[in-house]
């Protein structure tokens, strides 16, 4: 019987864990100009000094509750193998600009070639931080 409950233990953190890595979309980037935008018009304020920011879809927009929300973001996958390994964090300034939406999110350039080496529409991972 302990045994039995120590694996049930186990078993239920693995998926707490897994449970926590997040939700998979797509992503893709936009480009230039960036302004106005729907959370904060032309404040150029708006943007993070690191130039990593992007567009959400309306499964993400939530009535423009989304602006200034913060996402760790990665790829998981994609064409002609994309990823490069390492996760971001971006600041959502604005509403996807395209109806519909290409993706769950639209990056910015800066945000969309650090995770990716090839400018396509790729899976991502990400979390709300």
């Amino acid at each position: 019987m302990r045994s039995f409950l120590t694996t049930l233990i186990l078993l239920s953190s693995c998926f707490d864990i897994l449970g926590a890595l997040g939700d998979v979309g797509t992503a893709t980037y936009y480009v230039p100009p960036y302004l106005p935008t729907k959370c904060n018009g032309d404040d150029q304020n708006q943007f993070p000094s690191d130039g990593r920011f992007g567009a959400v879809s309306v499964a993400l927009w939530d009535n423009g509750g989304a602006c200034g929300r913060k996402y760790r973001i990665r790829c998981i996958s994609g064409r002609m193998r994309p990823c490069t390994n390492k996760s971001i964090v971006v600041q959502i300034v604005d509403f996807c600009r395209k109806d519909p939406c290409p993706a769950t999110m639209a990056l910015s350039r800066t945000a969309f070639r650090a995770i990716s080496r090839y400018p396509s529409k790729i899976n991502v991972e990400y979390i709300l931080i």
